[in-house]
């Protein structure tokens, strides 16, 4: 029988705790207000729960994937927006964990853990979405330089910050195979932050344009070879895409627990609701779904960490637990009936949060077509 450890036991109640006293509370109010959450972000760093990936000889935590996926699903518990904060920075890392020469980490991995800092992936354009080879960001070598020049959308932590990850294509007549990928530092002449999207959930977490004017990046800042970017980018997110099962699933554990209290307490016909056969049938096939889910999650995850990453697994996780996020948040709103559809009852932020789950980090169709080209390979 699979058991977590009495150290990710540990971790697990501390993310709980955490998020109980720092995250719920003002929950509302950073979704209401569509702001970063700053304060949260710095008690994070302060108590270890930050730089989870950064291995410890760079100052980072270096937590196993398992461990992540237990601290993202108790912080997405409490807000999905604030989880950005957390996932999308550990996503625009992982490029410079996989990739990077020794030199790389220690010069930006190191800088990171010094304070708490964000980090962006920005791979997807206003034209190139699941479509890689649709990129027409374009990096032009110039001597020991590259000058890229482009526009990046719905990228988190676009535009502020301390470091972004960028894919461009070095030659654009190869496809994917001419995209390469590059580490650009906050302050770097020519980026800068285009429009700030305003979105329906998930609205902690900063998503914006980036904005490339003849950026001007050394060699030195390039990940792995020129047209190794595609590669980078898809072994990055066949691990990452674990961090997003894992937070769909602490969405969908939230809309369940908060179904169950409500239907405790919610009088009809002389009695508690949830003393309805119908009602208990919602709530079983909710807990079913996501006890699935957590499974995949922890598969997956348990699968990196043995160094065996399996694409197919990490779409499975990721296509299951962000649909069962979807439907659980849809069947625990209606529970809660009209009282459901109102701000001052979580479930409707939850049910918008959840959306976005089967869409970034690869929309759940091409989950499906990841998992479907394997199986008739």
């Amino acid at each position: 029988m699979f058991e977590l450890t009495d150290e990710q036991k540990e971790i697990q109640r501390l993310a709980r705790d955490f998020t109980k006293k720092e995250i719920i509370p003002v929950a509302a109010e950073y979704d209401k207000k569509a702001e970063m959450p700053w304060p949260i972000i710095q008690k994070a760093f302060d108590i270890g729960l930050w730089n989870l990936n950064v291995p410890e000889k760079y100052g980072g935590q270096g937590v196993d994937c398992l461990t992540e996926a237990l601290i993202y699903e108790e912080i997405a518990y409490g807000c999905l927006g604030v989880f950005g904060a957390f996932g999308g920075t550990g996503l625009a890392l992982t490029p410079l964990l996989l990739s990077g020469t020794e030199e790389q980490k220690e010069k930006f991995l190191t800088a990171f853990t010094k304070s708490a800092k964000l980090a962006a992936f920005a791979l997807t354009e206003p034209n190139a979405g699941s479509d890689a080879s649709s990129v027409s960001t374009r990096a032009q070598k110039v001597g020991d330089e590259y000058t890229i020049n482009g526009v990046k959308c719905f990228i988190t932590h676009g535009g502020i910050a301390d470091l972004h990850t960028v894919f461009a294509s070095t030659d654009r007549s190869k496809g994917i195979k001419g995209l390469t990928a590059f580490i650009i530092p906050a302050g770097t002449t020519g980026l800068s932050m285009g429009k700030k999207e305003d979105k329906m959930g998930d609205r902690a977490s900063h998503i914006a344009e980036v904005l490339l004017e003849d950026v001007r990046v050394p060699v030195a800042n390039r990940l792995g070879n020129e047209g190794e970017g595609f590669k980078i980018a898809m072994r990055t997110l066949d691990i990452t895409r674990t961090t997003i099962a894992a937070a769909a699933v602490g969405v969908a554990q939230r809309a369940v627990d908060e179904a169950v209290r409500y239907a405790k307490q919610r009088v009809q016909f002389g009695k508690p609701i949830a003393e309805q056969q119908a009602i208990q049938f919602m709530l079983a096939d909710m807990v079913m779904a996501v006890l699935a889910s957590r499974s995949l999650v922890w598969q997956a995850a348990a699968k990196v960490d043995a160094g065996q990453v399996d694409g197919v697994l990490s779409a499975t996780a990721k296509c299951v637990a962000s649909d069962t996020a979807m439907k659980v948040t849809v069947d625990a709103l209606q529970i809660f009936g009209g009282y459901g559809y109102m701000r001052e009852y979580p479930m409707e932020k939850l049910m918008r949060d959840a959306k976005i789950t089967q869409i970034y980090e690869g929309t759940n169709q091409i989950q499906r077509q990841i998992i479907a080209t394997a199986l008739l390979k």
